[in-house]
C-alpha cells in the first residue's frame, strides 16, 4: 500500500513546489516597484517648475550686441542696410546658430571669452539673463538667445515592447505632451499608477501620479526635465500569466498520472 502511495506523495510534493515557483513569475515584467510605505516626493514641488538646464544638454548659443539690433535688422529685412551687409549678417547669424556647447557633468559650460560658467539648474530665461550680465564686460547691451537641442525623456507606457525615447523640441514640454508624442498609454496600462523618476543632486526622486481622473490633469501638465523616466505601471494579467505558468505543471501532472496508473495496473 505504501508503495502505491509513494508516487502520489511525490506528485503532490512536486506539484506544490512548481506552483510556488510559478507564482513568483507572475507579473515579473513590472518595473520600478515601490513598497506600500515608499516615501514619494511631493508633487507640489515640481508642478510649477519650468525646464531647467541639466548636465549633458547641448546648448545652442547666440550673442548679439546693442540689445539685438542686428537681429532686428535681419528679421525686418535689413532696413537701412545694403544687400551685401544684409547677406553678411545672415551668414553670421547662421554660423552662430550652428554652434552648440555641452553642459559638462559638473554643470559647467565653457563659452567664448567667459570660460567655464555654471548653468545647471537654471531655466532658459535665468541662463540668458546671467549670460547677458556676464558679457556686459565685453559688449554693449548684450542680447543672448539659448536653446536646448538634445534633451529627451524615456517613456514606458504600460505595454510590452512600446517603450520609447522622446526628444523634447519645446523647452517647456509637459508630461501630457510626452505621453501623446509616444502614442498614449497602452491597453494594459494602469493610469492611476504613473511614476515620474527624476535625477537630482541628492539621488533619484520618484513622484506618483493618478491620471485616471480629471483631477490628475494638474499633475499631467508638469514640465518634464531632461532624462526623466515616465513609467506607467501595467495592470496585472493574472489569468493569462497563471495559465502560461501552469502549462508545464499540467504536462508534469499528466506524466505522473500515467506512471501512477502504470504502476497500479501494470497489465
Amino acid at each position: 500500500m505504501s508503495f502505491i502511495q509513494a508516487p502520489v506523495r511525490v506528485s503532490l510534493l512536486v506539484l506544490s513546489t512548481v506552483v510556488l515557483w510559478s507564482g513568483c513569475t507572475i507579473n515579473r515584467d513590472i518595473m520600478f516597484r515601490t513598497g506600500d510605505d515608499f516615501d514619494f516626493a511631493p508633487l507640489e514641488e515640481m508642478v510649477s517648475q519650468g525646464y531647467r538646464i541639466a548636465p549633458n544638454d547641448l546648448l545652442q548659443f547666440r550673442l548679439f550686441s546693442n540689445k539685438g539690433q542686428r537681429l532686428n535688422q535681419m528679421t525686418a529685412g535689413g532696413v537701412g542696410s545694403g544687400n551685401n551687409n544684409n547677406q553678411q549678417m545672415n551668414n553670421m547669424m547662421n554660423q552662430q546658430g550652428g554652434v552648440t556647447y555641452l553642459v559638462k557633468p559638473d554643470g559647467l559650460v565653457e563659452l567664448p571669452e567667459l570660460g567655464d560658467i555654471r548653468l545647471e539648474g537654471l531655466t532658459i530665461e535665468e541662463a540668458e539673463l546671467l549670460l547677458e550680465e556676464a558679457y556686459a564686460s565685453f559688449y554693449k547691451d548684450p542680447f543672448v538667445i539659448l536653446r536646448v537641442q538634445n534633451n529627451r525623456v524615456y517613456i514606458f507606457p504600460g505595454e510590452t515592447g512600446k517603450a520609447s525615447v522622446v526628444t523634447l523640441k519645446n523647452m517647456n514640454t509637459t508630461l501630457l505632451e510626452v505621453l501623446a508624442l509616444s502614442g498614449g498609454i497602452g491597453n494594459r496600462a494602469n493610469a492611476s499608477k504613473v511614476k515620474l523618476i527624476r535625477r537630482t543632486e541628492g539621488g533619484n526622486e520618484v513622484y506618483k501620479m493618478d491620471l485616471s481622473t480629471i483631477e490628475g490633469l494638474d499633475a499631467a501638465n508638469t514640465v518634464v526635465q531632461a532624462y526623466d523616466v515616465i513609467y506607467v505601471e501595467p495592470l496585472p494579467q493574472l489569468v493569462r500569466e497563471t495559465t502560461e505558468s501552469l502549462t508545464p505543471i499540467t504536462s508534469l501532472i499528466s506524466t505522473l498520472t500515467f506512471f501512477y496508473a502504470f504502476i497500479v495496473n501494470p497489465n
